[in-house]
């Protein structure tokens, strides 16, 4: 396909230029018409089945956000995001303390408080965290905070906005890094309309769900039965267009069977299930939905495995996973045979690189993976819009920031990573269809025109300019790919 020919690469030199790079000063969150590969021939998509998926989306979402609200009766959402006072006290406070008791910190501070940039801070104060230089870290964090502050009082930068999260992490780091890399920090209580409000903002969840969606349709061609097992089902928007669809065949049914590690997003999960229970009624679907707590692989073998198996995976879409809980689910699901393996993956976490980044490497990762995408989010913006930013900022980037530095680095995830793709080793990645991917270009190009998608090497990815957002990948079993080269 000529549409599939192009190609942009990101693989920054970390060693040369890990403090050479200012994102500040780079980064615009002006919207440009750049050149993006979207464009579809007439007639291979069928637009309205597309448009209708998207209506139906977007309805059901705001039933769930409205259900949601009443169940949970959620409070009102603060949407300033800022580094607590008491822990910029902390920090200020053992700054002195250290700098009082150690005259080559005092070298160091003076040295600091010359003339950096705000990027060239961070990355100085994620090599500090990497060499565990804890005093050292604290007084460049101390600094960071003393120049936000600074470059506040000039006007409100999203740029800004977005580095005060970082900061935060790198607090983090240097108070307790044994808790912090171990516990999560998202939280699941307010995070629903943030969701809904990225849903309308951008293409980067509807382009992992359409694009799932889609390969499951096509696996399941001429099935009845169909059987998904979902490790991230959360609030559960992925499924109702799948639903709606399904409902076309006849005799077909649907269960879902939703994954989680432990009993903390039951209660979510639960409600997940009652209102996809009420959605399949509304439209004649028989519909089962199962909740299973995964500690091993050997859980899975208490799965009724039905004729067609379907494992859905998107990491990272909604919440960060931690690698030990992937593998395991890959490996239990790898063991059922399922029929097609659905893997999207944040390209920040992209399975291929990430288990060989240093911390400061990742970081810098990080710094261009949320800038991009809050840029993304930035160039969508419109009047009724501008309070949601802030809400996605708070509730959705921020905690994932948060997430993602407090989970790195760790030795233990670190193996866990490597042996992800390990799971997956009696399966290969075959190509999106053709369908799949028109689908794809469609969908992104209904947003802004930074967005564009390429398909090479079996993978489907979500663009902004020149960066990947998001990547998804089907992946059969070898065995039934040779059953069926052999027909």
């Amino acid at each position: 396909m000529e549409n599939e020919q192009f190609w942009y690469t990101f693989s920054p030199n970390y060693n040369d230029e890990v403090l050479a790079f200012s994102l500040e000063n780079s980064f615009s969150f002006e919207t440009r018409d750049s050149f993006s590969p979207n464009s579809i021939p007439d007639g291979i998509l069928d637009y309205e089945c597309l448009e209708r998926f998207l209506q139906i989306e977007s309805e059901v979402g705001l039933e769930i956000v409205d259900s949601i609200c009443q169940d949970a009766a959620m409070e009102e959402i603060v949407v300033e995001s800022e580094v607590g006072s008491e822990n910029i006290r902390e920090t200020q406070e053992t700054v002195e303390v250290l700098i009082e008791g150690n005259s080559n910190l005092k070298v160091v501070q003076e040295e600091l408080m010359e003339d950096s940039s705000l990027t060239d801070l961070l990355l100085m104060g994620a090599e500090a965290v990497e060499a565990q230089n804890w005093p050292l870290a604290s007084t460049i964090i101390a600094k960071l905070n003393n120049l936000l502050f600074v470059r506040e009082k000039r006007g409100d930068n999203l740029f800004d906005r977005l580095a005060r999260f970082f900061i935060q992490g790198l607090h983090y780091k240097t108070i307790d890094t044994l808790v912090m890399q171990h516990e999560p920090l998202a939280r699941q209580s307010s995070s629903i309309f943030a969701i809904q409000m990225l849903q309308e903002l951008s293409p980067y969840l509807k382009f992992a769900h359409f694009t799932a969606n889609q390969a499951i349709l096509e696996a399941t061609q001429g099935d009845s039965e169909v059987h998904v097992i979902d490790i991230d089902i959360m609030e559960g928007i992925q499924w109702p267009p799948l639903m709606v669809d399904l409902s076309r065949r006849k005799d077909a049914s649907l269960r879902v069977t939703a994954i989680i590690a432990d009993e903390q997003n039951a209660d979510i999960v639960h409600q997940t299930g009652r209102r996809l229970k009420e959605f399949s009624d509304s439209i004649n679907l028989p519909f089962t939905y199962n909740l299973m707590i995964m500690v091993k692989e050997e859980d899975f073998e208490r799965i009724e495995v039905g004729p067609t198996l379907i494992a859905n995976c998107l990491m990272h879409q909604t919440s960060i996973r931690s690698s030990s809980l992937v593998n395991t689910f890959l490996g239990g699901v790898s063991k059922l045979s399922p029929k097609i393996v659905v893997l999207v993956e944040e390209e920040l976490f992209n399975l291929a690189r990430i288990s060989s980044m240093s911390f400061v490497e990742f970081f810098c990762e990080a710094l261009h993976h949320y800038a991009s995408l809050y840029e993304s989010l930035a160039s969508s913006l419109c009047g009724e819009y501008k309070s949601g930013l802030r809400i996605i900022e708070k509730e959705f980037l921020g905690i994932r920031i948060l997430d993602s530095l407090s989970q790195f680095p760790c030795e233990g995830e670190r193996m866990s990573w490597e042996n992800v793709f390990a799971s997956l080793k009696g399966f290969k990645a075959i190509s999106m269809s053709f369908n799949n991917v028109s689908q794809a270009k469609f969908l992104v190009s209904l947003f802004s025109g930074g967005y564009w998608v390429q398909h090479e090497k079996c993978r489907l990815s979500l663009y902004w300019k020149s960066r990947p957002l998001t990547t998804a990948s089907i992946w059969v079993p070898l065995r039934k790919l040779k059953v069926a080269r052999s027909k």
